[in-house]
């Protein structure tokens, strides 16, 4: 979608419908415990526009004209809102990747994993679903590039990555795909957290070959269409 494609009717129609999933999907990550207050942010992609969350306004405040849009180089198109800090992270993402969406969190079980180790434990299958094992990118301040960098590394053949001391981010065709990204990694996180915890047991993990052979099954899980 070009900029001359924002200013028809279509164009417009397509952005308002796209913007009204945001602002949902922003509002379940709350709703859903994910993040507190306007910590967290949400992004689609439509053509060449990137949908953004603003920085600093509570989802249940959002109204279709507080629509926020940027091009791939972060100069904003759409809107007066000031696109959220961690603007470098989802864009890096949409250069690099073909996502369609992508969702952050400061998700508590998350957060606290990557507080822990460089790579969340396997301990669940449903890792293969985000790549493989998932990885925790090295701390940077937020709104950096050296965050976005960290982050980029981290989600090398994977859909999701912690940030350490931070959250979570996940990406996917989709906005609901990348948000059940984030539930499913926040629930695995949840999950070690609870399993190691329990006094003088240790976790059984899978392998690396038993995760491959979950992913290759996954491909082809699902309705057909």
């Amino acid at each position: 979608m070009t900029e001359a494609r924002w200013n028809t009717d279509d164009g417009r129609r397509d952005a308002a419908r796209l913007w009204a999933e945001v602002v949902a999907t922003a509002r379940r990550t709350v709703a859903d415990h994910l993040v507190v207050g306007t910590s967290g942010n949400v992004s689609a992609r439509l053509g060449d526009l990137v949908l953004v969350t603003p920085s600093g306004v509570p989802y249940d405040r959002l109204t279709p004209a507080d629509i926020t849009g940027v091009d791939l180089t972060g100069r904003q198109v759409l809107g007066t809102a000031t696109p959220t800090s961690e603007l470098p992270m989802h864009l890096a993402v949409y250069r690099t990747t073909d996502a369609r969406a992508v969702v952050h969190t400061h998700a508590v079980h998350a957060t606290a994993v990557s507080t822990l180790v460089t790579e969340l434990p396997l301990v669940h299958y449903m890792a293969a679903a985000l790549g493989g094992p998932v990885r925790v990118a090295p701390y940077a301040t937020y709104g950096t590039d050296e965050l976005a960098g960290h982050m980029l590394r981290a989600l090398d053949g994977r859909s999701g990555c912690l940030l350490r001391n931070h959250g979570t981010i996940t990406y996917g065709a989709g906005l609901d795909q990348a948000y059940d990204r984030t539930a499913q990694l926040e629930w695995m996180c949840r999950l070690w957290l609870t399993a190691s915890s329990v006094p003088g047991l240790t976790p059984t993990l899978l392998t690396e070959a038993q995760l491959a052979e979950v992913g290759e099954r996954l491909k082809g899980y699902g309705q057909r269409r």
